[in-house]
């Protein structure tokens, strides 16, 4: 009998990624976060990205930048995101068009970084990215507090 040929499960990432946003009043003081972690699941950077006044939408695509671009940083090769916004997850795989003239150059920005990764977003539910949403709201009270908007700042 001869061997089935057999499906191999794709190789794991070397760095995992939580990511976030929040608006208080949608308009309104919006902050990102992301969460990265290794091929282990251990914490190796957490992104607090106050963006001033923003939609919920932008900050949940600022805070993917952020992380993208912490990923070239790392040199990371495989990369799987996780997120709570299923409309930013459908939109990055390309189910859903971008249309907003606000999101289209984040969308384009976001698929450049993409470009050198083998990688994977995955819609997860709100409580599964506790973490992320922790460091969201963080930033969205540095706007709130006014301070500006910035780069990846420590948590």
């Amino acid at each position: 009998m001869a061997d089935l040929p057999t499906s191999a499960a794709p190789p794991a990432p070397d760095l995992i990624i939580y990511v976030d946003g929040a608006s208080r009043g949608n308009p309104g003081p919006a902050g990102g976060g992301a969460v990265l972690k290794d091929a282990a699941g251990k914490t190796t950077q957490e992104i607090v990205l106050p963006l001033g006044k923003t939609t919920n939408n932008v900050a949940e695509y600022s805070a993917l930048i952020a992380a993208l671009e912490q990923a070239q940083i790392r040199k990371a090769k495989r990369i799987k995101v996780f997120s709570d916004s299923l409309l930013m997850v459908n939109q990055v795989t390309g189910i859903y068009r971008v249309r907003h003239p606000r999101i289209l150059p984040l969308w384009d920005k976001i698929q450049s970084l993409l470009r050198p990764f083998e990688w994977e977003i995955v819609h997860i539910p709100r409580k599964a990215n506790q973490e992320a949403d922790r460091l969201a709201n963080m930033a969205a009270a540095r706007s709130e507090a006014g301070e500006k908007p910035s780069t990846p700042v420590p948590a």
